[in-house]
């Protein structure tokens, strides 16, 4: 079965064609990442406005890397939620007109669904039951993936995401957009004990987390260093606040484990890319002997293959939408509108 895949949710446009969930024959992606370093951030209407620009083309030299026709596609797959609403309208909009003049099934695809089924791409032989990880800008949570389709959310962020905290780190120290990636390089070189920075405690559900605490602690220690003239350990600092980070949650990933007996843990989102996180988890695991899934760094960040391999899971499912498909700025993994 070939899907043609639609990601837009917010600063990568990404068309993508996969073959039965698992095999990706083509995955085309136009990043504004460049764009909207100028601003520090993703600017939203730039986003939604640039992705009206490339879609076509990317639907376009998808259909001519992999010679295949329209009539070769099976189903349109597409992000409908969450995201930058522009944006993500942008790519539902494309994927139902271009369902409609194919006369092709519509498959609409939870983002984070979809970071989570990066890993059947990179490892063929995953197949659920298995725990992942998911950290991205937008979300942070422990997912137990019963089925394709079938999802518990163990814990999650009370309030902000590990990704959104890297990022707003890295910019009020002057690392260009996206500052997690920055971060992340600095801290490799930095000692972590120079600073102490807080863990989130837990509340009711053991599994949730909070990640304000530790963002508002890093940026008052910079904010205090510039107001009497200290000078900060850069790398110092970045080794410490991604410690707490990966101290906030692969602990509770190792309780997860040992409450639901799986034997196979996974790790999604853009910050799975983070090497502190991605270490301390593979330590985790090892003791627990547990078998890890990293996805390669390509398949962490945003991709229209991701969608396109969910997809072939929820078409399974009947997961299929018709014409009156929306778009939504904040859906639950579950399905729930927020």
């Amino acid at each position: 079965m070939n899907i043609l895949a639609i990601e837009s949710s917010c600063d990568e446009t990404a068309v993508a064609i996969v073959r039965d969930g698992r095999q990706v024959l083509c995955d085309c992606i136009a990043s504004q990442v460049a764009l909207h370093r100028e601003y520090g951030g993703v600017v939203p209407e730039i986003a939604s406005r640039k992705h009206i620009e490339a879609i076509y083309g990317l639907a376009d030299q998808a259909l001519k890397e992999t010679g295949l026709t329209r009539e070769d596609i099976d189903a349109v797959a597409v992000t409908y939620a969450p995201g930058l609403i522009g944006a993500v309208l942008v790519g539902v909009n494309f994927a139902k007109a271009a369902a409609m003049a194919m006369d092709k099934p519509l498959i609409p695809v939870h983002h984070i669904r979809g970071h989570i089924a990066a890993n059947y791409i990179a490892y063929p032989e995953l197949k659920p039951p298995f725990l992942c990880l998911v950290v991205s800008g937008g979300h942070t949570m422990i997912v137990h993936v019963k089925d394709y389709t079938e999802m518990e959310i163990l814990g999650t962020t009370l309030d902000d995401a590990a990704g959104e905290c890297f990022d707003k780190v890295g910019r009020v120290l002057g690392m260009p957009y996206p500052g997690g990636a920055a971060l992340d390089r600095m801290a490799q070189s930095g000692d972590e004990t120079k600073y102490t920075l807080p863990r989130s405690k837990p509340g009711e559900n053991p599994y949730n987390m909070s990640f304000s605490g530790l963002k508002t602690a890093a940026l008052n220690l910079i904010h205090h260093a510039e107001q009497v003239g200290e000078e900060l350990d850069i790398p110092g600092l970045c080794a410490a606040f991604s410690a707490a980070v990966s101290d906030t949650l692969v602990p509770r990933v190792e309780m997860a484990i040992r409450q639901t007996g799986c034997r196979q843990v996974a790790i999604a989102g853009g910050v799975a890319a983070n090497s502190r996180i991605r270490r301390d988890l593979l330590t985790a695991v090892q003791k627990l002997d547990v078998e890890l899934f990293m996805p390669p760094l390509k398949l962490c960040g945003d991709n229209a293959a991701m969608i396109g391999a969910q997809a072939y899971y929820e078409y399974l499912a009947d997961n299929t939408a018709d014409m009156s498909l929306n778009a939504y700025a904040t859906k639950s993994i579950l399905g729930e509108t927020l």
